[in-house]
């Protein structure tokens, strides 16, 4: 009799399935994340982040994410195969079981909450109110109606760990980052959002792409307008001076030209995708402003 039963998984392709659950094959959306925790480090110190932190940050980050993106593919495991750009996921395929997803999914938050113990008690706490938000994400999905404002909080959460894990408190300027990432990251989740609008639609799937409809370019150029204001005033308070002025300017020309091309109705789906990771080295820019302005203070 023919055997006709699946062939059994080899070690090396679970762990490639594994990688590829938590992302780490994309390292874009880890990076993008990363990038508000550095800000926050850089202007706290003054340019001079204890490199245990930095450590913690990334270490943090990669854990965070991945452990945020299984937790995310779990809740979309039966949704995730009708959508093209998510149905080779590794949940969604089968390739993994969701007994696997839960085991990485507790190691990645079980590896967070230990390089969390090296905090500070406030920000170790505020890491651990941003679990809840990172969790509920993907049930947001279903029940509220602009899911990326959820995203873009827990994103937030990054700015205050990061402050908080320098300073021991919070503070204006804090206040002040953490709307420009909170409005920063609603404009490119937004962006990033637009590629699944029919998938989305058809699914019975919130989104902030189908929440804003038609009026979505102009939605993101707002947002992308609330970022430049936050960090310009953020910039004018601290001292910042031209130089972080200078890469201001010119992540203001790229968010700008963004929003231009946004607004033609027929732009190939690929180019959101090009827009997020081109909101990346934006933000590594403006990281480089940070750090020169605060070395040159």
């Amino acid at each position: 009799m023919l055997d006709t039963s699946p062939a059994p998984t080899k070690p090396s392709s679970t762990w490639a399935a594994i990688f590829k659950l938590l992302r780490w094959d994309k390292p874009a959306g880890r990076l993008i994340l990363m990038i508000p925790a550095l800000w926050a480090a850089v202007l706290a110190s003054r340019g001079l982040p204890p490199l245990g932190l930095v450590l913690i940050i990334v270490i943090g980050t990669f854990a965070t994410s991945g452990a945020g993106c299984v937790v995310n593919d779990l809740w979309d495991r039966d949704i995730d195969p009708h959508v093209q750009r998510t149905k080779q996921r590794p949940l969604a395929s089968r390739r993994l079981s969701v007994l696997v997803g839960l085991v990485v999914a507790a190691v990645a938050f079980g590896l967070a909450w230990g390089v969390a113990l090296y905090l500070n008690p406030l920000s170790f706490w505020l890491a651990v109110a941003a679990v809840p938000v990172i969790i509920g994400y993907p049930l947001a999905k279903r029940v509220f109606p602009v899911p990326q404002l959820v995203l873009s909080l827990a994103w937030g959460f990054a700015v205050l760990i990061s402050w908080a894990a320098v300073t021991g408190t919070l503070e204006i300027a804090t206040g002040l980052l953490w709307a420009a990432v909170v409005a920063w990251t609603m404009g490119f989740d937004t962006v990033y959002a637009l590629a699944d609008r029919e998938d989305d639609r058809r699914l019975g799937i919130n989104s902030s792409a189908l929440f804003f409809g038609s009026q979505a370019p102009n939605a993101i150029a707002g947002f992308y307008g609330l970022t430049v204001l936050f960090l310009g005033i953020l910039g004018w308070t601290r001292g910042l001076g031209w130089g972080f002025g200078l890469t201001l300017a010119i992540a203001t020309y790229f968010w700008l030209k963004q929003y231009l091309q946004l607004r033609y109705p027929q732009l190939p789906a690929q180019r959101y995708g090009e827009f997020f990771s081109e909101n990346v080295w934006i933000g590594f820019l403006l990281l480089a402003g940070m750090f020169s302005a605060c070395a040159l203070a």
